[in-house]
């Protein structure tokens, strides 16, 4: 925010011209700067008692700026990390045992498939009689 800004505003609220007073526009800029420097701090108390780290912000615009990349990141991984979860959970409901080989090593290479969920499955299919491609 410009010296303009903050000008216009205490004008908009009221507070006299300044064209001939600059004492009172430098005492009403100080003031704006505590203001802003004391919803900074607010702003930083509240990621720090949640977790989030304040990084270089020296200005609000700068600390919702680091907290808007921490919580994407935070979600991110949180989806990542529930997804390779699901997948897991899915390739154990594929090791049972029938006491048959060939159905045995197909469960297997079902549970294989699963966890591989995201990266190419086909390797895991090279063995098996015939080729998977033809």
């Amino acid at each position: 925010m410009t010296r303009e800004d903050i000008i216009k505003m205490a004008e908009d609220c009221g507070i006299p011209e300044f064209e001939n007073n600059e004492s009172q526009a430098d005492n009403i800029l100080r003031f704006a700067a505590l203001v802003a420097e004391a919803e900074r701090n607010k702003l930083a108390q509240w990621m720090i008692q949640h977790g989030y780290a304040t990084g270089h912000g020296d200005t609000v615009e700068d600390l919702l700026q680091e907290l808007d990349w921490q919580i994407v990141e935070n979600w991110t991984r949180a989806m990542v990390n529930g997804v390779k979860a699901e997948r897991e959970a899915c390739a154990k409901v594929c090791e049972w045992k029938t006491g048959v080989q060939h159905v045995d090593a197909a469960i297997e290479t079902c549970a294989a498939a699963i966890r591989a969920r995201g990266q190419d499955p086909m390797p895991l299919f090279d063995d098996w009689p015939g080729g998977w491609k033809k």
